[in-house]
């Protein structure tokens, strides 16, 4: 789908989408529009986002994710890497989605201007795919601590599959359950627990 900023890309995750800024470039440089909620509004984005994060990665092969948020604070997000490169990915945990537990990874880079729509429901991690790598992301709900909740990234039923070995994790990603483990049958769309 094409808009006058965006172009929007399904992926094979249900709800997931590639967004591509289109910049406009002169002699000073470029100029692109991060977000518009008529734009993003008719690929189903509902909510607009209130909150904006920051993260950077200082080691190539860094590890972050899988994670997400349960209703009433489960999150959209919107994705771009604004320095480097990662290889960022989508984990759809919605038991009523025709594409439960399949994943979805793409290389965001900050040169292309590329990013990735996630809806509620889907777990959310990346990858570092170079020393510095920067990932900047508009959040539709504020983060909850008492929501939270994540899946290991290295879990064999998810069978991610992490580009380059890994360099560094956090303990607490590390130690996410797996998604064999009793307390996690999936949620549904809404991000509510089953």
């Amino acid at each position: 789908m094409e808009t006058s900023r965006f172009s929007f890309e399904e992926t094979p995750l249900h709800g997931v989408w590639q967004v591509n800024r289109k910049p406009i470039r002169d002699q000073r440089g470029s100029f692109s529009r991060f977000y518009c909620a008529e734009e993003f509004g008719a690929i189903g984005l509902e909510r607009p986002p209130i909150q904006m994060n920051h993260s950077r990665s200082g080691q190539r092969g860094t590890v972050r994710g899988m994670h997400f948020q349960y209703a009433p604070h489960a999150e959209s997000k919107i994705i771009t890497c604004m320095q480097g490169r990662v290889f960022d990915v989508a984990l759809d945990l919605r038991v009523d989605s025709p594409t439960f537990l399949k994943w979805f990874g793409v290389t965001l880079e900050a040169a292309t201007q590329n990013g990735l729509v996630i809806p509620p429901g889907v777990a959310h991690g990346f990858q570092a795919l170079t020393d510095a790598a920067e990932v900047f992301y508009l959040v539709t709900t504020a983060y909850s601590p008492d929501h939270e909740d994540g899946i290991n990234p290295f879990d064999p039923a998810a069978g991610i599959a992490w580009p380059l070995p890994v360099t560094e994790v956090s303990p607490r990603d590390n130690q996410r359950p797996f998604l064999s483990a009793s307390r996690f049958s999936g949620i549904h769309a809404d991000g509510s627990r089953l």
